[in-house]
């Protein structure tokens, strides 16, 4: 997901989102187009009264996978901002899903809850995302609530050197990283560039995963913050 700093050629705007092509429906299933996924999210978070400050949008290279990613305005948190993942498919691999995220001020790094997303449904042929879209806009405050209590949590869980290099090659093993990236974790963690996490505890681990992360194409770093948030008890 963006936030995330993505490569030119993944990087899309909202207005761009209207020239991706969308398949056509069968009698069981019904693709909605990514620009219209992203209209309705923008203009529902304003009209619930979300102040949205920024916002990306991501493509795999065939164009059937669209990420996305919602930044507003503080919620009293100075050192993030909470966010909104987006995830729309035109390829049945994944269903239409809002996921609610932190943004760390200082580094823009992104944490997300993972499986416990606002709205997860598949492009049946009665997909109606006028009415799923705000309905999931209602859940959203209880769900950023949850996040911001396990961030509460993780920062009081110390992680020794051993740990986190248990943790680390399991992140590999899982797929929530490429294995080349081990040491480059590691050495985040050990050393971070941000002196916010110089204590060595599961929040200033889970940062260094997602400051790695920030190279990843939206495809992959998706993969990398849903593995992730297993790991880390977020989902």
């Amino acid at each position: 997901m963006p936030g995330l700093i993505m490569r030119s050629s993944d990087r899309i705007t909202r207005a761009e989102l209207v020239n991706v092509e969308t398949p056509l429906p069968t009698d069981s299933w019904r693709p909605v187009p990514h620009y219209e996924v992203a209209e309705l999210v923008t203009r529902t978070a304003a009209e619930k009264g979300y102040n949205v400050v920024s916002e990306e949008y991501g493509i795999n290279m065939s164009g059937r996978r669209m990420f996305g990613v919602l930044k507003f305005a503080p919620e009293g948190h100075p050192e993030y901002t909470r966010a909104l993942g987006i995830r729309n498919s035109h390829d049945k691999r994944f269903a239409l899903g809002l996921v609610v995220g932190v943004s760390v001020t200082v580094c823009s790094n992104l944490m997300f809850s993972g499986t416990a997303t606002a709205i997860h449904r598949k492009h049946t042929s009665r997909i109606e995302i006028s009415e799923l879209i705000p309905g999931a806009f209602d859940r959203l405050a209880e769900e950023y609530e949850k996040l911001e209590e396990n961030i509460a949590r993780l920062k009081t869980e110390h992680v020794g050197d051993d740990d986190a290099r248990i943790i680390t090659v399991n992140a590999a093993e899982v797929r929530a990283i490429p294995s080349c990236d081990i040491l480059t974790v590691l050495k985040e963690f050990q050393s971070p560039r941000h002196e916010e996490f110089r204590e060595p505890t599961r929040w200033s681990l889970y940062n260094s995963f997602t400051e790695t992360a920030k190279k990843y194409s939206p495809a992959r770093a998706d993969q990398c913050y849903q593995r992730l948030a297993k790991m880390f008890d977020l989902a």
